[in-house]
C-alpha cells in the first residue's frame, strides 16, 4: 500500500477509518495497533499517540459505530412522521444497521473489548439510546401504567430489536439456516403498539 500523509489533526479519525476498514474484511482477529497503522501509512507507534493502546483505539471504532447505528435509525423518515412509523423506522435500521456491519455491530456491545466508561463512547452511545427512548415513550401495552414504564417499555423494545438483529446476523431466521435474508423481517414479528396522548 502507498504511503499517505495526513495533515495535522485528522490522523486520529484516519486510524479509526482504517480500523473500521479493516475490521470490515477481516473481522476482529486481523486487528492490531500495527496491522491499523500500515493500512494509514503510518509508523506502527503512531496509534499510541492518540489512543493509548489497542482498547483505546477500539473504543474511538465503537463510538464511530454508535454515531453511525443513530443515523441509520433514524435513517428514511419524513420529518412529520408519527411514532408509530418511527418505532419502524428505527428498528428497521437498528437491524439494517446490524447485519450490513456484524463486526463493528459485535464490538460496539463488548465490554471486553472497549472502555465504557470513556466520554465519547458514552456520548455516541446516549445519542444511539436517545432514538430507542424516544420510540418507547408513550407505549400503549400491558406495562404502560407502571411506575416505571417507561424503562421497561426501553428495555422491551431493545431487547426485542437486538435479540432479532443478533440472530439475524447468526443466520438462525434465515431460510437456509445460515445465509441470506431472514424469513421475515422484523416488521413482521414486532407488535402493533399504540402510544398514549
Amino acid at each position: 500500500m502507498s504511503e499517505r500523509r495526513y495533515h495535522h489533526g485528522d490522523l486520529r479519525r484516519a486510524l479509526v477509518e482504517e480500523g473500521l476498514a479493516l475490521l470490515e474484511a477481516q473481522g476482529p482477529a486481523g486487528l492490531s495497533l500495527r496491522a491499523i497503522a500500515a493500512r494509514a501509512g503510518v509508523s506502527h507507534a503512531a496509534p499510541k499517540n492518540h489512543f493509548g493502546n489497542l482498547r483505546g483505539l477500539l473504543t474511538a471504532m465503537a463510538a464511530e459505530g454508535f454515531r453511525r447505528h443513530c443515523t441509520a435509525m433514524r435513517a428514511g423518515l419524513p420529518k412529520r412522521a408519527g411514532r408509530a412509523a418511527r418505532q419502524m423506522a428505527a428498528l428497521r435500521g437498528y437491524v439494517r444497521f446490524a447485519e450490513a456491519h456484524p463486526h463493528l455491530f459485535a464490538l460496539m456491545f463488548s465490554g471486553a473489548d472497549i472502555d465504557f466508561h470513556d466520554a465519547e463512547l458514552g456520548a455516541a452511545s446516549a445519542d444511539s439510546y436517545a432514538v430507542l427512548r424516544d420510540i418507547a415513550a408513550g407505549l400503549d401495552w400491558d406495562k404502560a401504567d407502571a411506575p416505571d414504564a417507561a424503562l421497561r417499555a426501553e428495555m422491551m423494545l431493545w431487547s426485542l430489536v437486538h435479540g432479532y438483529a443478533q440472530l439475524s446476523i447468526a443466520g438462525l431466521f434465515a431460510e437456509d439456516g445460515a445465509t441470506g435474508a431472514p424469513k421475515l423481517p422484523i416488521d413482521a414479528i414486532v407488535p402493533r403498539f399504540g402510544y398514549r396522548g
